[in-house]
């Protein structure tokens, strides 16, 4: 498992999350989307488990990410599908520490 950080500080760190935007995250080498709701972040595979496609412009909704080719839908928390027929959506481990946001993604 390897552990990425972002920012210096839990500050920094909500800083430069804007909430309710999709953020494209290079975690050393992996593409991945990071998203802030209010006070919780989501980190999840940047691209739809049914076709493909970026879920870079994604739309959010309370907890959801629907893809924008095809309308899947996913809870971005378990990654469970909402609506369509794939396999889920792999998430990671987020923690928003005062040493900043820990994302962990397991080794492939």
């Amino acid at each position: 498992m390897k552990v990425f950080l972002i920012g210096a500080s839990k500050s920094q760190a909500e800083q430069m999350i804007a909430e309710d935007t999709i953020h494209q995250i290079d975690l050393d080498g992996q593409i991945i989307a990071l998203v802030r709701q209010k006070d919780e972040f989501f980190a999840f595979q940047s691209t739809c488990p049914h076709r493909g496609a970026s879920l870079l412009q994604g739309d959010l909704d309370a907890g959801i990410i629907r893809c924008s080719l095809h309308g899947y839908s996913f809870d971005l928390k378990s990654g469970e599908v909402q609506l369509g027929l794939c396999s889920a959506l792999k998430t990671y481990s987020v923690e928003l520490t005062e040493e900043g946001l820990k994302i962990s993604v397991p080794n492939e």
